[in-house]
């Protein structure tokens, strides 16, 4: 790929509960699930809520060039108020991983789809809801390198 600079992504999954993470190789081929944290309103000693200090501890661990965050947008291409959710939630995401960019990518119907692929590998019920916010994050981060690698090729 011509234009492409090297490095790891994290894909981000936003939800009201829990947060997706998924990593990419250096190279931008593939992603593959990291850990979903849990959602904490509550803020550490920086003043930064705990899972938001935790993707960017991610981030700096796994030298991050960049974060992807899945962006809601309803079936019609609009912005309803989970979208606005998560676009808060990524300002305050920016702020704690600055100078690393963090991107939005459409992440229409990933959570349908990875639930829909866990369940084709039997992974059901509890089980399926402790892994598909990654698993979300994986549909989120693969979609943005895809698209990447089309533009660059």
């Amino acid at each position: 790929m011509t234009g492409w600079s090297r490095g790891v992504r994290l894909g981000v999954d936003v939800g009201q509960v829990r947060v997706g993470i998924a990593l990419s190789d250096p190279d931008g081929i593939l992603a593959t699930p990291l850990v979903t944290l849990a959602r904490d309103v509550r803020t550490g000693p920086d003043g930064v809520p705990t899972d938001i200090s935790e993707v960017a501890r991610l981030v700096e661990l796994h030298e991050a060039v960049a974060v992807v965050v899945g962006l809601p947008v309803n079936l019609a291409g609009g912005h309803g108020p989970a979208a606005v959710h998560v676009q808060a939630y990524a300002a305050r995401l920016a702020e704690a991983v600055a100078p690393v960019p963090v991107e939005f990518v459409d992440e229409r119907m990933s959570t349908v789809v990875a639930s829909r692929r866990l369940a084709e590998r039997g992974v059901r019920g509890r089980r399926q809801r402790a892994v598909v916010d990654q698993a979300a994050a994986v549909e989120i981060l693969q979609s943005w390198l895809d698209r990447q690698r089309r533009r660059t090729e």
